[in-house]
């Protein structure tokens, strides 16, 4: 059972024809998405540009990941918005990008269960490789049977009538 992002990521990445990990590399996808890449010595988004600050594959990479929930689900300039809504965009754009960077999809159909094969797979860093697997891990224990069934009767049990 897929979250409405996993879904909206799937549909984007058949969308553009990327199905495995291997292609997932940043200026194939940034093509196919109609967005430029430019170097800048800091990473933002504006317009059909994104603006990524020098560093590794992996970091360009993961960078990507968070500017382009700006370019595809936020409208608006940040300048003229509110602290709260900022970080809200800030938080969903984070987010979006473990599951943009490191597609569920892509994860259940190599079975990976380690952070070093993530981040041999989908380029990202240790740090990263290891949310995205705890990320990952929690939803299937969320989602197996025994766990639904506890949850059910842990709900029945604290009722307060």
């Amino acid at each position: 059972m897929y979250s409405h992002l996993e879904d909206y990521i799937y549909e984007l990445y058949l969308g553009i024809g990327i199905t495995e990990p291997k292609e997932l590399d940043l200026q194939i996808v940034a093509k196919k998405l109609s967005v430029e890449i430019l170097d800048k010595k800091k990473t933002y988004m504006f317009e059909d540009e994104i603006f990524l600050e020098p560093g590794t594959d992996r970091e360009r990479w993961m960078n990507f990941g968070h500017e382009i929930c700006h370019y595809l689900r936020h409208c608006g300039n940040q300048l003229n918005m509110h602290q709260l809504f900022i970080n809200l965009q800030e938080y969903q754009a984070d987010y979006f990008a473990y599951h943009f960077c490191v597609p569920t999809f892509m994860l259940e159909v190599l079975k990976v269960n380690c952070v070093a094969d993530i981040m041999k797979h989908f380029n990202v860093d240790c740090e990263f490789a290891l949310r995205r697997l705890e990320m990952y891990e929690n939803k299937q224990i969320d989602y197996s049977p025994n766990y639904a069934a506890y949850q059910i009767a842990e709900n029945q049990n604290n009722r307060h009538y």
